[in-house]
């Protein structure tokens, strides 16, 4: 696997390496050892996987906050999706600032997230799927994040549609960046 570092501490893109022959390809998409070597934390608790029927479902910008911090691989089983970090880290030098990444299930890129950094995407055809990995088990009442529209984030979500996005009502009560800042 490569591993490209980000602008954002602790968020990292992977790249597969793959060997191609007559039966197809083959990768390795984890290795527990390759990721101690990037200071990053390869223990995996938890697995899930969204299914997102419709283009243009987003989902996030989620995170849990401490002690509840998780290390997270995201990556694109099926489809395309439009993936981001934002670094919601009191003490980073670059708090509030985000990574995006296009993932899909042809150029196999993964995420890695680091724990305190929100994690959100818009499936960007339809039948998108969105495979994770966490370090640690999902507790809701940690779960938190902060709204996907900020205006003080100004991500450029890429969409044609009005409205833009299909978005469940958890989401779209998220704080904003300030809120959070100041909480």
């Amino acid at each position: 696997m490569e591993f490209d570092a980000t602008a954002l501490s602790g968020v990292w893109v992977l790249r597969p390496v793959g060997i191609d022959d007559e039966r197809g390809s083959f990768a390795r998409t984890f290795c527990a050892a390759e990721f101690r070597e990037h200071g990053i934390d390869p223990h995996v608790e938890q697995c899930s996987c969204s299914r997102n029927p419709k283009a243009g479902t987003l989902r996030g910008l989620h995170v849990q906050r401490a002690p509840h911090g998780e290390t997270k691989l995201v990556r694109c089983t099926r489809g395309e999706i439009f993936d981001v970090a934002v670094d919601l880290r009191p003490q980073s030098p670059t708090f509030g600032r985000f990574h995006s990444e296009l993932l899909s299930d042809e150029n196999a890129t993964a995420v890695v997230i680091a724990p305190g950094v929100a994690h959100g995407f818009v499936s960007l055809v339809p039948d998108s799927e969105v495979w994770y990995q966490m370090s640690v088990a999902y507790e809701p009442d940690a779960a938190t994040g902060v709204r996907w529209d900020d205006p003080d984030l100004a991500i450029p979500w890429p969409t044609d549609e009005t409205p833009p996005f299909t978005v469940s009502a958890r989401d779209r009560a998220l704080p904003s960046l300030r809120s959070w800042s100041s909480s």
